[in-house]
């Protein structure tokens, strides 16, 4: 597959997420992640099983690195979307999340030893531009906006700190570890905090929507395109997330929306359609055990 269009697919899966995780906004949040990720690992590990993909075990420093991608992307941001929403209305994490783009661009390539590619940002700051006008602004107060500021840094820390151990782990071992490893972190979060469980029906599939689509099925796509495409090109792809949102909300998106639309998929050729003329930008090689 494509890996523009793999990372794209998990994007999609991604915005999809937005209007099923409202089932779960009553529910117990440490719980019923844990639940998720490690059913999300369970289909993992067994679709490693049959496609005959080597889930290798960490090592050293691999530990760590793959401990902060569970600890940032998947446990603190999960916390400080929840946290900040009580501080800014969602449209203000939405826009700090949108700058994610801009940020990869800039980071990913130094952590490849490479210089940042000045057509890459120009192109993420389109794509984050289109974001915004997607999602809107809100107020919200200090608390809030710091709030908004760690979620921008745990959804940029998803990508970023999972570069180091990519090549030897691939996409297949970076969600295995990186899902079971969160899983872990939620048990502990909601066996210290969380006394009471229960889940109704619809909760229920909600959890498995967001294990098999959204964590098992949208990792692997998301770190085989980052494998191929490197962190600042592929990070342009998650301007598609907000899109899929705002197409599978339930109303029809506004002109501003749709204007937005056209902004995101501007940026979006403008950056991947990139190395096709060969200027400037090298494939990194691409790592081992990827579907």
């Amino acid at each position: 597959m494509n890996r523009a269009l793999a990372g794209a697919i998990a994007m999609v899966f991604v915005g999809s997420s937005a209007g099923v995780s409202r089932a779960l906004v009553t529910a117990p949040l440490f719980t019923a992640q844990a639940i998720r990720y490690a059913a999300a690992s369970l289909i993992l590990l067994a679709l490693a099983k049959v496609t005959g993909a080597r889930i290798v075990r960490p090592r050293g420093a691999e530990w760590l690195w793959l401990t902060g991608v569970a600890a940032s992307g998947l446990v603190l941001f999960n916390v400080a979307v929840v946290r900040g929403v009580e501080h800014a209305e969602p449209a203000v994490i939405a826009v700090a999340v949108a700058c994610v783009p801009v940020l990869l661009a800039l980071v990913g390539p130094l952590l490849e030893r490479k210089r940042p590619h000045r057509q890459v940002l120009a192109a993420a700051a389109v794509v984050t531009i289109g974001c915004v006008l997607v999602e809107g602004t809100g107020r919200a107060d200090a608390i809030g906006v710091g709030w908004a500021a760690v979620a921008l840094l745990c959804e940029a820390g998803f990508t970023l700190l999972a570069v180091p151990v990519l090549t030897r782990h691939g996409a297949w071992g970076v969600s295995v570890h990186s899902v079971w490893l969160g899983a872990v972190i939620f048990a502990v979060l909601g066996g210290a905090t969380e006394r009471t469980v229960r889940f109704t029906a619809v909760q229920w599939g909600a959890i498995g929507y967001l294990a098999v689509l959204v964590t098992a099925v949208a990792f692997l796509l998301w770190y085989s395109a980052v494998a191929k495409l490197g962190p600042g090109r592929s990070g342009l792809l998650t301007g598609v997330a907000p899109v899929a949102a705002a197409l599978t909300g339930g109303q029809l998106p506004g002109p501003l929306v749709w204007i937005g639309i056209v902004v995101v998929f501007a940026g979006l050729a403008t950056g991947l359609l990139l190395t096709r003329s060969g200027k400037g930008i090298h494939r990194r090689p691409q790592a081992a055990s990827v579907i």
